[in-house]
């Protein structure tokens, strides 16, 4: 009882994974386009709620083939510089199994990088993260999977990590295989256990695998049989819906109050659903009558917002979010025509691209500013972009700035308007460091000094 059941059943192989054979068949097939040359993508992402399976189906795919596992959560320190040194490092190399067996790429063996909680990821204390992530999906020579619980708010900071991965959609198991599940593990413990009360705790786990084989334990702990009432005050679990479920219950769901329910459960502000469904309502709504209604329902809700953003008064969110949602939905007269996946915002991907420039056109105006005596503004608006037009045509100036300006290469590289890869960015780096090794401080050996002239006291 003292250990963590969730650890000590955690599924040894795919075939134990519960709930998501669709998943696990998309995860075999990834899996074996490792055996010959590198596949088209080289990045697996399992998405889907908390406690469905995901870390359980990546660490058992490793079991499974006898992979080596590299693996960092959010406990771990995951800004840019420590997933280059532990994650990206990790994947260019050779490596050695648990077992202390050397994994040869050549003869198939390979240890595969998992970045778990990958869409966990704040601010300064896991600066540069997303960056260095995009760069191990480009550049690894090993297996790499994330896993997300919500791939949109992972996907709207970086749209390469949409293109470039192949995403696995982990759906929540029916309350009849999380019984059955929990039934096996209270027999392998010796308990007895009335078969309703397994079948309570499977119904308030909400789908959580996770969290139902908790709740037994706890609910276990000091008990030879666990019976109904054991186990009737346990709470139920609360489910966040994420962007693409709110889509499916608003655009094409048949019921209008499942999609004020799925409207309410979605944790976004009603200007970014309005974004997505601007974005999927044409694509969807096929019929003019249909879209007709729908974008009157939209603009309706849009000046409810405008009323927001004008008077401050938040009250008017609940009339943007019926209007976004029972509204829209019950707009729709006949039937939608897409059955593809829902749009990402282009808008959004747009302002996401330029969102680093402008956060490199501010560092750099703040290096101008400080070595020229100057304002940030001034520097960005009245230096920067003549800076940047000398160094392009000059790149002895360019490497002189800098040495000067100490720039990186990514800063050096967005002033030359060149990749951070390319051959006048390494030039110019090269010819900094060979400045600065040639202006190092030479230590100087110091001469024997000459004795001194005698005086006429010392004859």
């Amino acid at each position: 009882m003292s250990h963590d059941w969730t650890e000590l059943y955690r599924p040894d192989n795919l075939a134990e994974v519960l709930g998501n054979p669709k998943a696990v068949s998309d995860i075999r097939a990834w899996a074996d386009s490792w055996d010959g040359s590198k596949p088209s993508k080289r990045a697996l992402v399992l998405m889907g709620p908390p406690g469905v399976g995901k870390t359980s189906a990546a660490l058992a795919l490793a079991k499974e083939r006898g992979w080596g596992v590299v693996e960092m959560n959010s406990s771990d320190q995951r800004t840019g510089d420590i997933i280059r040194q532990v994650a990206l490092r990790g994947s260019y190399y050779n490596t050695f199994s648990d077992a202390g067996n050397y994994l040869s790429t050549t003869d198939g063996g390979r240890k595969v990088i998992i970045l778990d909680e990958a869409d966990s990821l704040f601010g300064r204390e896991d600066k540069g993260a997303v960056p260095a992530i995009v760069e191990l999906i480009k550049n690894t020579k090993q297996p790499v999977i994330l896993i997300v619980n919500d791939f949109y708010s992972l996907s709207k900071k970086s749209a390469s990590i949409k293109s470039q991965t192949l995403q696995v959609k982990f759906f929540r198991p029916r309350v009849q295989q999380i019984a059955s599940l929990i039934s096996a593990i209270a027999r392998d413990q010796g308990i007895e256990y009335e078969e309703k009360a397994m079948t309570i705790i499977a119904e308030k786990a909400n789908g959580d695998i996770r969290a139902a084989v908790r709740d037994l334990q706890s609910m276990a702990s000091g008990r030879d049989i666990l019976r109904v009432e054991d186990v009737e005050h346990i709470s139920h679990r609360n489910v966040e819906a994420d962007m693409y479920d709110l889509m499916g219950a608003v655009l094409r769901g048949k019921d209008p109050d499942k999609a004020l329910q799925a409207m309410i459960a979605v944790d976004e502000t009603p200007d970014m659903v309005m974004l997505w469904l601007d974005e999927n309502l044409p694509h969807d709504y096929r019929d003019p009558g249909d879209l007709v209604r729908g974008y009157e329902k939209l603009s309706r809700a849009d000046m409810f917002l405008g009323r927001v953003r004008r008077r401050q008064y938040y009250r008017f969110w609940a009339y943007a979010r019926e209007l976004m949602s029972f509204g829209l939905n019950d707009s729709l007269h006949g039937r939608p025509a897409a059955n593809d996946r829902f749009r990402f915002p282009q808008y959004l991907m747009k302002m996401s691209r330029s969102k680093g420039a402008r956060t490199m056109k501010n560092d750099l105006a703040g290096k101008i500013g400080e070595h020229c005596h100057t304002s940030i503004y001034r520097a960005r608006h009245e230096i920067l972009p003549y800076m940047s037009w000398m160094m392009r045509n000059d790149i002895d100036l360019a490497s002189s700035l800098a040495k000067s300006l100490e720039l990186d290469a990514e800063e050096l590289a967005f002033m030359l308007d060149d990749s951070v890869d390319s051959d006048v960015v390494k030039a110019a780096l090269t010819t900094v460091a060979k400045v600065i090794e040639d202006q190092s401080p030479v230590k100087i050996q110091s001469k024997e000094m000459p004795k001194p002239q005698k005086n006429l006291f010392d004859f």
